[in-house]
């Protein structure tokens, strides 16, 4: 079930997203990482939104929309625990922050590590372009009309 935020999740939330990096290779950075001790501050607050994916008791994902500007948003925290990877819990997720970001923004954004094919091909197949590529990171972006 794919749910907004509720900040009973805030722990959960936050665990989860830095376990999947950990298990992808990627290195807490206090900096980009600083946006999950306070998601409702951070989305929810400024115009944007946080969803989580549970499965009973238990939180299995998560997706978000940051606010970027005025007519732009970034989709990003797009994860799903190892254990459930493969049962459209990511594309769900996915699903509810584009709504989300086609009902409130003209423009979405997002960046994908090139390494994660599925999630790039995923974006490509849901309208996103890649605009530009630096080092090991895609850019993409789609124009809502």
């Amino acid at each position: 079930m794919i749910m907004p935020f509720s900040n009973e999740y805030s722990c959960a939330a936050r665990s989860l997203v830095l376990k999947v990096l950990q298990e992808e290779g990627f290195a807490y950075d206090p900096v980009k990482d600083s946006d999950l001790e306070n998601i409702r501050a951070n989305y929810v607050e400024k115009g944007g939104a946080f969803f989580i994916a549970l499965e009973g008791d238990e939180l299995t994902g998560t997706s978000a929309v940051k606010k970027a500007g005025p007519d732009t948003c970034e989709i990003k925290r797009i994860y799903v625990r190892k254990e459930w990877r493969g049962k459209g819990i990511g594309r769900d997720l996915f699903n509810a922050a584009l709504s989300y970001a086609a009902a409130n923004y003209e423009k979405a954004v997002l960046k994908t590590d090139l390494s994660l094919h599925t999630a790039t091909d995923m974006y490509i197949r849901h309208g996103f372009t890649i605009v530009k590529e630096e080092g090991c990171i895609l850019y993409l972006e789609k124009i809502f009309y």
